[in-house]
């Protein structure tokens, strides 16, 4: 994606309040709103990430509810993140009204627009998931929106539920797609997907580094697991109780609760990796010594984890490697399977 000369601020600034999102009754933005200013100090891969719950969200209609997750966007944007994060088929969820199959997908595609519309004022790319259709056949899906108000693509649920095919709903290719973003490549997994590993073991494979997780229930300790398991940042958006993102070590870095039950925005930096403590622990002063406060390395004493982060813009983290010689806990793992093979064909 091409680099923009102006800051985000000022694209905010000169944006109109959308047509679309007024018909909706979601205000427009105000310019006081962003009255602290462009942030300064980011680190060298900072992501800001905002993610929904619906818990205690309830409406007649589906536009009802849009309006309701709009406000609760709004409140996101003095943050400016850099993406959003919407619960499993939210339109739908906790609504009174209930639609066919078919209209469900044509309120989704009427939606799209307003949040499209809403990416495009406001910087931000989407995760949106609704209900889409194609030669006859409608997905469980999340829309991928960009900065520009474009959809880039859609993740179609892989591990439906019998209940979902039984309402016509068909599983999506059992190859997740990545989706490229101005900050790295991102994935997702809805719901059920949870209690299978392959999709989310393809998104790594993909080089992943974030993958959202829109559902109908919070996914619990499952949700950790999956972060540190494939040593990415995992992002869910629940229709109840807790919303929450997990860096790559399985941590929770921020989620929804009694005083923010229904938002959360806060930064991650993906410039960091994860490593098998032992042996490369002896080369660790060495790099504290040199970088300083530039370099942040953080152990997990009985799993023998460790994780060296980038503190500084002008490091790399692959650079730091190299230079002392470390390897990523994949690299450490694959090249011990290589010996571990050579050594039983001597057997």
């Amino acid at each position: 994606m091409e680099s923009k000369s102006i800051s985000r601020r000022n694209f905010l600034e000169k944006s109109a309040a959308t047509t679309g999102l007024m018909a909706f009754g979601a205000a427009g933005i105000s310019k006081s709103s962003f009255s602290q200013g462009t942030a300064t100090g980011k680190l060298p891969r900072e992501v800001w990430i905002a993610t929904i719950s619906q818990m205690r969200l309830a409406a007649d209609t589906p536009e009802e509810m849009v309006r309701l997750i709009f406000s609760n966007m709004e409140k996101a944007i003095i943050h400016q993140p850099d993406i959003i994060c919407l619960p499993e088929a939210f339109l739908t969820a906790n609504v009174r009204k209930r639609l066919t199959l078919s209209e469900k997908v044509e309120t989704s595609t009427r939606i799209l627009k307003m949040f499209s519309a809403f990416s495009k004022q406001n910087n931000c790319y989407l995760v949106c998931p609704v209900y889409t259709s194609e030669r006859g056949k409608s997905y469980n899906s999340a829309v991928v929106i960009d900065r520009h108000g474009e959809q880039i693509g859609e993740y179609r649920k892989i591990h439906t539920t019998e209940g979902e095919i039984r309402s016509g709903i068909t599983p999506g290719p059992l190859k997740p797609p990545v989706f490229e973003t101005d900050f790295g490549l991102i994935g997702i997994q809805i719901c059920f997907d949870i209690l299978w590993d392959d999709g989310w073991k393809s998104l790594k494979q993909q080089g992943a580094e974030i993958v959202f997780f829109p559902a109908a229930y919070p996914g619990g300790q499952m949700v950790n697991a999956k972060a540190w398991q494939h040593k990415y940042v995992v992002v869910s958006s629940t229709r109840k109780l807790t919303s929450k993102i997990c860096d790559i070590s399985g941590d929770v870095v921020v989620q929804t609760g009694f005083w923010d039950s229904n938002l959360i925005c806060a930064p991650v930096n993906l410039e960091k990796v994860f490593l098998h403590t032992w042996p490369y622990v002896n080369r660790f002063d060495e790099i504290r010594a040199k970088y300083g406060r530039k370099i942040k390395i953080t152990n997990y004493h009985e799993e023998e984890w460790s994780i060296i982060e980038s503190r500084s813009p002008d490091i790399l983290v692959k650079d730091v490697l190299k230079e002392f010689n470390l390897k990523t806990f994949e690299q450490h793992t694959t090249d011990a399977e290589i010996a571990q093979v050579n050594a039983r064909k001597k057997m």
